[in-house]
């Protein structure tokens, strides 16, 4: 994935693809019951803008047409359609309305390589605009849960770049789970999905918060596809779309196929820092293309966030790896924990890890769930930096609240004690002006959606960090390498 020429769409796809843009004064409304009465049918109906995405991607690859038309489409149910004004327990109903920022993006944009795009595309899963316009709505129903208060959308919301802004995620009769929700931003790239790496695929990945008592709350995949059957508008769509009725398996990959439109990158540019890389001098401020340079330097960052230490990376900032950055290890005694794991974990059974990782302690163990390798113990991926300024709180726990907080960790040389951590982490002695230039950096990698929420982010973190910095802890980062314990013997 690269920024080879960005002067063209054509040429930033290497050449490959060509890209239109269409606004229609039609009306394309999907799901549209045919129950519903004619009058509001046709209100629906009325002066529908929508636009119209075409991808042409030669070589076999299928015509991709991806519209904002999946946020119009109608819904039958009453209880659904008035339930914009309410609450539901701990979720802000907003969440279950699509808007601008849901809408499927151009896969054609600067620093996307069609190639790396195309194979992320499974074969049995091809994208065809119908599945993407079910899997949108599918995203956000709330009726997939089993007290219809939560939607995949409740901790992806695309209004905070598919995240949920919390420390840790909040499911169904306000339960609250032991992870911070990723963004679905960018996902289509990931090896593996989950911190853990627990699933590789989006459609696997989409199955576990379903069924999970502390998300979703069914207590099978049957249930909730036996629910979405019961409504006419989905049981037709299927049928129209994969010719069979509403099924578990079916469901998933159009959810996957929604998921996999969510590019964070846009077109001709997307953040600052990709005019910077493309050739702007003058895209980034002084001291962000300081923080770029200590980034590959001093700050020993792309040890993790990039594919390799030889070559700047400048794409989606991960090794697609799993580390342990010594989050969480004395207040969880991981090592007493990953005794009890190794004795009632099956790690071969997604959903026992799924439950493992969600509900309990053990969550801090990380990979070691998924592998039961000693090494990986309190090991979790490498998240991609895209859009991090407005998508905290940190680290696989939201146990930090600010960029501040996350250099000043990883300043300090992470966690003492700690028999599993990395061994590239060490003592950075960065200096404050160092630190400032990290994150401006880091800011610089926003994209223009959330441009003005990164602009108020960035204050309310800035003046946060002057006055509470709790991993701040200068002589360690300016000490010598901790000597790393012994691992417990087995």
């Amino acid at each position: 994935m690269g920024l080879d020429d960005a002067s063209s769409p054509v040429s930033c796809l290497g050449g490959v693809g060509h890209y239109i843009t269409l606004s229609c004064n039609s009306a394309i409304v999907a799901f549209e019951s045919a129950e519903r009465p004619k009058m509001k049918r046709e209100g629906l109906m009325q002066r529908t803008q929508f636009y119209v995405t075409l991808w042409l991607i030669l070589g076999g690859a299928p015509v991709l047409i991806l519209g904002g038309i999946a946020g119009k489409m109608a819904n039958a149910d009453a209880q659904v359609a008035t339930a914009g004004t309410k609450q539901q327990g701990d979720h802000d109903v907003g969440i279950f309305e699509p808007g601008p920022l849901a809408q499927p993006k151009s896969p054609q944009q600067a620093g996307v390589s069609a190639d790396n795009t195309r194979v992320t595309i499974p074969s049995d899963n091809p994208q065809t605009p119908p599945k993407i316009a079910l899997g949108q709505k599918l995203f956000f129903e709330r009726r997939l849960s089993a007290d219809e208060t939560v939607a995949c959308s409740s901790c992806h919301d695309p209004k905070k770049a598919f995240t949920d802004g919390r420390p840790v995620s909040i499911g169904i009769k306000g339960r609250v789970g032991q992870r911070n929700a990723p963004t679905i931003l960018n996902a289509l790239y990931n090896k593996t999905q989950f911190w853990d790496g627990r699933v590789r695929t989006l459609e696997d990945q989409a199955a576990q918060p379903i069924v999970n008592s502390s998300e979703m709350g069914q207590p099978s995949l049957d249930k909730a596809v036996a629910r979405i059957a019961s409504i006419a508008e989905y049981d037709q769509a299927f049928r129209d779309i994969f010719g069979r009725s509403p099924n578990g398996p079916d469901l998933l990959r159009a959810i996957a196929s929604y998921e996999r439109t969510q590019i964070s990158f846009d077109s001709p540019f997307d953040s600052p820092f990709d005019y910077f890389v493309a050739g702007d001098a003058n895209a980034i401020d002084v001291s962000a293309k300081r923080g770029w340079e200590l980034f590959n330097t001093r700050g020993r960052c792309n040890k993790c966030h990039a594919l390799t230490e030889e070559v700047r990376d400048a794409t989606n900032f991960t090794d697609n790896d799993f580390h342990n950055i010594g989050i969480g290890i004395i207040r969880h005694n991981v090592v007493a924990l990953a005794r009890q794991a190794k004795q009632i974990i099956n790690s071969e059974d997604a959903a026992s890890v799924d439950r493992a990782a969600i509900q309990t302690d053990m969550s801090a163990l990380g990979r070691f769930l998924v592998t039961k390798n000693e090494s990986d113990t309190a090991s979790f991926k490498t998240p991609n930096l895209r859009n991090i300024l407005v998508t905290g709180p940190y680290f696989h726990d939201g146990s930090q609240l600010t960029l501040w907080d996350v250099v000043d960790h990883y300043n300090k040389g992470a966690g003492l004690q700690n028999p599993y951590l990395d061994g590239d982490i060490q003592p950075l002695a960065l200096t404050e002006g160092d630190i400032d230039d990290l994150v401006a950096f880091l800011a610089s990698l926003t994209s223009p959606d959330y441009k003005d929420q990164g602009v108020i982010e960035l204050a309310r973190q800035r003046e946060l960090a002057r006055t509470n910095r709790p991993q701040r802890d200068t002589a360690r980062a300016f000490g010598p390498k901790s000597a790393r314990p012994t691992p417990p013997s087995p």
